[in-house]
C-alpha cells in the first residue's frame, strides 16, 4: 500500500503504453477492423448515478432527446437494480450516500424522477466534534441533506426512463464490457472514437462519457491526467438498528485520531454508518461479532481515544469476552452520561445508542482523494468519480456527480441550441469551466479536514479546537460552511 503522501500521475505517455492490461481497454489509435460499427451521438459508459442521470436527463431535456443514446453497463443493472423500485427489500441496504437540496431538485425538478421518499430521511444539521478536546460544531438548517440508498437513486432514474418510452432513443447494454475504444481516424483525436464490447457490438459515437469510475477506461483512453493519492485508511460502513427512534433528526460526526466516525439517520430507527478509520482497524472491525462492533459503536461515540485504544488491544488479543466488553463499555458511557446536568443533554449531545447492527451491512471500501486535471477534450467528457475521488467525511462525491451531469446537460443544450457539434471542446469546455473550481473546493476542504484531524499531536490539536470554537461560535461563518456543505457550493 503507498503512503499518504504518494502521489498517482497518470502520464499519457504512460498510461497508454501500460494501462491496456488494467483497464481491459485497448488504447491504440488505429482503425478498428471488422463490422461496421454503428452510429450513435452519445454513448455514456457506466451505470450508476452520474450514468444513469445523464441518460434520464437527455431523454427528458426537449432540446437533447433527439440525439442518440447508448448506456453500456459492467453490472446487472436491469434484473438486480431496476426491481428494487416497486419491490425493495424490508431493510435499508448499507450503500447509502447523503443528497444536498440542489441533487434532488435536479432530480425530481428537471427530470421529473419520482424518488422513493419513504426510504429517505432529510436530516437538520450536523453535530461534529473532536475526539481528543471535545471542541464542537454545532449546524443545523432544515433538512440540510437528504440521506439515499444509491439502489433507490438507480431504480428511481430507471423507472423515469421507463416512463419516458423512449427505447428507439435509449438503448441500455447491461452485462457488458468495453474491450476497446479507438478513434475512427488514427491521426485525427476529433474523430468520433469507436467502442468494441465485450458482447461483439460496435459503436462509432459523437460523444464518448465515462461515468466509469475511478478506474475509468473511458479516462484511461482520453489521456487525461489524474492526480492523488490513497490515504492508507479505509471506510468501514454498515446499517444499524437503533435503541428508539431519535427526538432530534440530524447527523453525528466524530473525529477519532484514527479518522471520523459518522452515525447518520434513516427513516424510524434506523441509521447507517461510516466509519473511517486504519487498514487494521477496519479488518478488526469486520472480524469481530455483530455485538461487538455494535458496543464500540456506541463507545466511539462517547468515551476517550485511552478507552477506545484499550478495546482494540483487547479484541485484537483476544483477551476479552463479548460480555466484557458489552458491560465495560456501558459502564463507562453511563459513567460519562451522569456527568451531564440534565438527563435531556444526552439527546442533545450524543447519538441514539446502536441496538444490533445488520451483520451482512458490514462492508469496507479505500479512502483516496483524485482530481482528474480537466473534465473533458474533443469527443470526450468525464463524470463523477471518472472525474474525481473525495474522502467521505463532508458527504459530497455523490453531490459533486450530480452537480457534474447537470452542467454538462445545461452545456450540450445550449451547443444545440447555437448549432454546435455536442462532441467539440468548444461546446463542452463551459462545462468542465462551472465544475472544476466547484470540486476543488470542495476536495480540498474534504482533503484538510481529515489531515488536520488525523493527529493528536497537542498543538494541532489546540489549534483545530480553537478554530472550532470561533466556528461555533460566530455565526455568520458557521452559516456560510453550513449553507455551502448544503448547497454543494453551487
Amino acid at each position: 500500500m503507498l503512503s499518504s503522501r504518494s502521489r498517482f500521475i497518470f502520464n499519457k505517455k504512460i498510461v497508454r503504453s501500460l494501462a491496456t492490461s488494467a483497464a481491459g481497454v485497448k488504447t491504440a489509435r488505429v482503425k478498428a477492423a471488422g463490422t461496421t460499427p454503428q452510429l450513435t451521438d452519445v454513448l455514456i459508459v457506466g451505470g450508476g448515478p452520474a450514468g444513469l442521470t445523464l441518460a434520464a436527463a437527455i431523454q427528458s431535456s426537449h432540446e437533447l432527446r433527439k440525439f442518440k443514446t447508448v448506456l453500456v453497463e459492467a453490472g446487472d443493472t436491469i434484473s438486480k437494480v431496476k426491481p428494487f423500485y416497486n419491490s425493495p427489500p424490508d431493510y435499508y441496504t448499507n450503500r447509502v450516500v447523503s443528497l444536498t437540496p440542489p441533487s434532488i431538485d435536479f432530480l425530481t425538478k428537471k427530470i421529473n424522477v419520482k424518488l422513493m421518499e419513504n426510504r429517505m430521511m432529510p436530516y437538520d444539521g450536523m453535530y461534529v466534534t473532536d475526539g481528543i478536546s471535545n471542541a464542537t460544531i454545532d449546524m443545523e438548517k432544515d433538512s440540510l441533506a437528504y440521506m439515499i440508498e444509491i439502489l433507490n437513486v438507480q431504480s428511481s432514474l430507471l423507472a423515469r426512463i421507463d416512463e419516458l418510452n423512449c427505447k428507439d432513443r435509449l438503448q441500455i447494454i447491461d452485462k457488458t464490457k468495453v474491450e476497446s475504444i479507438v478513434y475512427s481516424d488514427p491521426n485525427d483525436t476529433k474523430s468520433w472514437p469507436i467502442v468494441t464490447l465485450s458482447n461483439g457490438q460496435r459503436f462509432q459515437t459523437r460523444l464518448l462519457v465515462g461515468a466509469d469510475g475511478f478506474n475509468s477506461p473511458v479516462r484511461t483512453f482520453s489521456g487525461i491526467q489524474s492526480r492523488g493519492w490513497f490515504y492508507n485508511k479505509f471506510g468501514v460502513v454498515s446499517t444499524m438498528k437503533l435503541e428508539y427512534t431519535p427526538f432530534k433528526i440530524r447527523g453525528w460526526q466524530r473525529f477519532l485520531p484514527t479518522g471520523p466516525i459518522a452515525h447518520l439517520p434513516l427513516p424510524d430507527d434506523n441509521a447507517t454508518l461510516v466509519w473511517s478509520t486504519t487498514d487494521e482497524l477496519s479488518e478488526l472491525l469486520l472480524s469481530i461479532k455483530e455485538e461487538e462492533f455494535t458496543a464500540l459503536i456506541n463507545a466511539a461515540f462517547v468515551l476517550d481515544n485511552a478507552d477506545m485504544k484499550y478495546y482494540y488491544k483487547h479484541l485484537q488479543n483476544k483477551s476479552m469476552t463479548s460480555k466484557q466488553l458489552i458491560d465495560d463499555v456501558t459502564y463507562r458511557i453511563d459513567e460519562e452520561f451522569a456527568k451531564l446536568p440534565n438527563e435531556s443533554d444526552i439527546d442533545e449531545k450524543y447519538p441514539t445508542k446502536v441496538k444490533m447492527i445488520l451483520g451482512p451491512s458490514r462492508a469496507r471500501f479505500p479512502l483516496k482523494m483524485f482530481h482528474a486535471d480537466k473534465y473533458c477534450t474533443d469527443r470526450i467528457v468525464l463524470l463523477g468519480d471518472a472525474a474525481h475521488a473525495t474522502h467521505p467525511l463532508a458527504g459530497q462525491g455523490l453531490n459533486m456527480g450530480q452537480g457534474d451531469t447537470e452542467a454538462l446537460v445545461d452545456a450540450l443544450e445550449k451547443a444545440s441550441k447555437r448549432g454546435l457539434d455536442i462532441g467539440s471542446e468548444l461546446a463542452l469546455d463551459p462545462f468542465w469551466a462551472e465544475r472544476y473550481p466547484t470540486n476543488t473546493l470542495l476536495l480540498g476542504v474534504a482533503d484538510k479536514c481529515h489531515k488536520i484531524y488525523s493527529t493528536d499531536f497537542p498543538p494541532v490539536v489546540k489549534l483545530r479546537s480553537l478554530g472550532a470554537d470561533v466556528i461555533n461560535n460566530f455565526s455568520p461563518l458557521k452559516n456560510l460552511i453550513t449553507d455551502t456543505l448544503g448547497s454543494s457550493a453551487k
